[in-house]
């Protein structure tokens, strides 16, 4: 398997390039730090405020948001 380049952001392991492996696959690794990490282009604080919301939505205790659709439709 291809060596697989991550960020870690708020305790998660983010790949930098799509990973092909099963959902729920578990995995073994021994992070190495990289002597240079390649800087990201600036976000958009439009677009921050927006990932900052997504994120307080996802940690709301809902895992399934959309099954809960109708649940306050007339």
């Amino acid at each position: 398997m291809a060596t697989i380049t991550a960020v870690f952001e708020n305790g998660i392991f983010r790949p930098l390039d799509p990973v092909h492996l099963p959902e729920h696959t578990r995995v073994e690794f021994e992070p190495r730090v990289q002597a240079e990490i390649p800087s990201s282009p600036a976000m958009p604080e439009d677009v921050a405020r927006v990932y900052e919301v997504l994120s307080r939505r996802y940690q709301s205790g809902h895992h399934d948001t959309a099954e809960r659709h109708n649940e306050h439709q007339p």
